[in-house]
């Protein structure tokens, strides 16, 4: 499902609710007052009806006889809806969820970089050289270095001509948007540069083996980087006492 960043007052109201619902601002099983929802966002029932059926649909709230609308559990959500996605690190990161990311990258992207390696055009090429001259041009630039990395990842599972792998983009993406936005503006990020290049030098070369090999480093070395992320943040926790970065469930 597609972003409703920008659509209006709807879609404002869908982005805020969203954001603390994934964010934890509204515990499991609490009860959402349209009424109350009207008067904070200055609304229409219309618009705050039709937030709550969007929400609704990735999961995150639902109807009940007699209670209303509710919160429903994390278990309950569509964690492959693409805003559902992005709104999981909107504030602290959720280290679980990157590192569940972080697996389903190690499954889906060697094999991606494989077929690309086989099955690449020449307009293939031509985008990856251009995300990766697009990096090179914001090394310095956090904001424009994860667009250019989504763009440059986005081109590997198009260039594997594989339409399943292509809509992976959407998990992919978003998740990794979280990610490189805490690891591109930390300091404890690597240069991620080397391995990209080595990455389109093997995809160029039609070298499939070479390729699966270089995206494996290319997600350890990623997996390094949040590792140090997430020991900074918690070392910054433990000395300011500031709340820990929510967990998911399945952290417990």
């Amino acid at each position: 499902m597609s972003s409703y960043q920008g659509r209006g007052l709807h879609g404002q109201v869908v982005e805020q609710l969203g954001e603390r619902i994934v964010g934890g601002v509204y515990p499991e099983g609490a009860p959402v007052f349209s009424e109350q929802l009207e008067r904070e966002f200055d609304v229409s029932k219309t618009v705050v009806r039709e937030a709550l059926k969007v929400l609704a649909a990735k999961g995150l709230v639902e109807s009940r006889q007699k209670r209303g609308t509710v919160i429903r559990p994390r278990e309950a959500w569509n964690l492959l809806d693409a805003d559902v996605l992005r709104w999981q690190g909107r504030e602290a990161p959720n280290f679980v969820f990157l590192e569940n990311l972080a697996e389903v990258r190690g499954i889906v992207e060697p094999a991606a970089a494989r077929l690309a390696a086989e099955r690449r055009t020449e307009d293939d090429l031509a985008e990856l050289d251009a995300a990766l001259a697009a990096m090179a041009a914001a090394v310095h630039t956090p904001d424009a270095m994860v667009d250019a990395d989504l763009r440059f990842h986005r081109a590997l599972l198009n260039a594997a001509h594989n339409e399943v792998l292509s809509r992976m983009e959407v998990i992919l993406a978003a998740g990794l948007q979280v990610r490189d936005r805490f690891v591109h503006h930390s300091r404890h990020g690597s240069d991620p540069m080397p391995s990209h290049r080595a990455l389109l030098d093997a995809i160029r070369d039609g070298d499939a083996r070479a390729a699966g090999l270089t995206v494996e480093a290319l997600l350890a070395q990623a997996a390094a980087d949040l590792a140090q992320v997430r020991e900074h943040a918690e070392g910054t926790t433990k000395r300011t006492g500031r709340t820990p970065a929510r967990r998911s469930r399945s952290a417990a």
